[in-house]
């Protein structure tokens, strides 16, 4: 999750007269961590569906509200600047969205040069998915002359000098030498044409998803900025441009809107309307189990930067800020009544149930098996049960077949729930190249199949994987792994000859073990597939195992 770091002064500068002290008390009731301060500088944590509050602006914002110091939707200083942008039809089936804006009268210094780019790699990696479904492009836009141009370009008939560099590129030289173009290549290879933003000097702004123009590059003396998100997601795009823009705009930046001319629309960002959402009040005494009047809980609204209109004694109007991704359904503005009203003030009461609690024996299985890991010197993760099919199946090299998927995913990466431990331990090891050899790993987590014969269709199953990453692992590496877990939990190894598309031809196998009154085991083990590991970005060789637990726990 995005860490945040901030100074206590810029809070300061920002309006929020608190000391050190009260800063680091109030702030994690807001829904955030403490990771780590000293006398001058905070460093937060905040969960990736508050995108808003991952930079300073948007926290002191926040805060203002949490405060009682500022109540209701903020107001924004924003007039049409009068330029356009013209997107070109070749670029709808390669990034198809743009949306664009300038902020005028704003004041940077080093620090805050480095705050702004940190926030828009938050941005990338929470609203972009590390850019595929949004990018962003800041740019100093007094060294550029509108109206702007969004195009397909040929990648050998176009250069310009990419962000902190000095010759000049091919678009194709850019993917192929330069640091960040290598880093972010995948996203274009496949297309014959590279989107391009240009102004009316043909200077190019932006290749994106890629990389800046040096000459638009943001320092201490910039006042002015134009703002571009590109993406294959409108929504994401508006939604992300809003927070941007509202964010400048906290620190006295004055929005300028931009008029958008697609060939069969046109559109002008950033669109500032609130969203709205009934509320039913009930549903809130309900939800939060205490009574709290009418009139609290719209002050917890205008607490929490709403707007509301009362249309019943039972109903009230939501208006929520344009930079607010995070409100689908009632349930969550009922979240934000119960934060600004603070968890504190809701009383605790004993549930009326007359039964003794004690752990399920499913899950002191668990820790049988962590036991065991550990003394075997792994270290356990912890990863989603949501994934996408990229990771699961052509990642791992494995057919697609039937699965639950998610109805209205709320990012690309999260679209199924997963069938195999196996990519998520792959993910965590690209994740962590950079750690020290040998990596040893494990995950206990649930897996779910879809059960034709089942009421409910589904099947929740349990499993343990494992993963080794070194130089010299190996097939008997592994297998020694597998069968020293079997023995400690008091079955007979028993092994079969099997192919696994994941693993390499003849270096996998087929384990299965069973013991009376016990749970069987069925699973498989080996040395990882090379394709695999360069799906993952991986250099060693990777040996794995996954083994599922049936019928009654070991």
């Amino acid at each position: 999750m995005p860490v945040i770091t901030i100074k206590f002064d810029e809070l300061r500068k920002l309006g929020i007269e608190l000391s050190n002290e009260e800063i680091i008390e109030t702030l994690p009731m807001l829904g955030c961590d403490i990771e780590d301060y000293d006398d001058n500088v905070l460093k937060v944590e905040f969960f990736p569906n508050r995108p808003d509050n991952f930079s300073v602006e948007g926290i002191s914002r926040s805060l203002k509200g949490f405060l009682g110091m500022e109540l209701g939707i903020p107001k924004y200083t924003i007039k049409d600047s009068g330029f356009k942008v013209f997107v070109d039809e070749k670029i709808s089936k390669i990034r198809p969205f743009i949306a664009v804006c300038i902020v005028k009268n704003l004041e940077f210094n080093e620090d805050k040069v480095k705050q702004i780019m940190e926030f828009q790699e938050d941005l990338h990696w929470v609203m972009g998915r590390d850019r595929k479904k949004v990018a962003i492009g800041l740019h100093n836009y007094d060294v550029v002359t509108p109206p702007f141009y969004y195009k397909a370009a040929d990648p050998d008939n176009v250069a310009f000098v990419p962000l902190n560099s000095q010759e000049k590129m091919t678009l194709r030289e850019i993917l192929n030498k330069h640091e960040t173009g290598r880093k972010y290549a995948h996203l274009l290879k496949q297309y014959k044409k590279y989107p391009l933003i240009l102004d009316d000097d043909d200077n190019v702004l932006s290749m994106p998803p890629i990389i800046n123009a040096e000459l638009t590059k943001i320092d201490e003396n910039t006042k002015n900025v134009l703002i571009d998100v590109t993406g294959t997601d409108f929504k994401a795009v508006m939604q992300t441009v809003n927070i941007l823009s509202t964010s400048f705009a906290e620190s006295g930046g004055k929005i300028e809107t931009v008029e958008i001319i697609y060939p069969d629309k046109k559109v002008k960002t950033p669109d500032l309307t609130p969203k709205t959402k009934l509320l039913n009040v009930e549903n809130v005494k309900k939800i939060i189990g205490h009574d709290i009047s009418l009139d609290e809980i719209k002050h917890s609204l205008l607490k929490a930067r709403m707007d509301v209109e009362e249309i019943s004694d039972d109903k009230l109007k939501v208006y929520i800020p344009a930079y607010r991704v995070d409100i689908l359904h009632e349930v969550d503005i009922i979240e934000n009544v119960a934060i600004q009203y603070r968890f504190n003030n809701i009383k605790p009461r004993l549930p009326k149930v007359a039964t003794v609690g004690e752990e399920d024996p499913w899950y002191i299985s668990d820790n049988v098996l962590r036991k065991i890991m550990v003394g075997l010197g792994f270290q356990e993760i912890m990863s989603l049960m949501l994934t996408n099919e990229d990771t699961h199946y052509k990642k791992m090299r494995l057919k697609e077949d039937d699965r639950v998927q998610v109805s209205q995913p709320i990012s690309e990466d999260r679209t199924m729930i997963r069938k195999s431990l196996l990519g998520n331990l792959m993910e965590f090891l690209r994740d962590n190249r950079h750690a020290e050899l040998p990596q040893k790993i494990f995950e206990v987590g649930e897996a779910v199949y879809i059960d034709k014969k089942s009421e409910t269709k589904v099947k929740s199953v349990k499993k343990l994987a494992g993963a080794v990453m070194h130089s010299n692992t190996n097939f008997t590496e592994i297998k020694s792994i597998v069968a020293t877990i079997i023995k400690n939990l008091g079955y007979k190894m028993e092994l079969e000859k099997t192919n696994h598309p994941s693993f390499i031809k003849g270096r996998v196998a087929k384990v299965r073990a069973k013991m009376k009154d016990k749970a069987s085991i069925e699973g498989v083990f080996g040395e990882i597939h090379p394709e695999v590991i360069i799906n993952f970005d991986l250099e060693y060789p990777v040996t794995a195992f996954e083994l599922e637990f049936t019928h009654q726990q070991p």
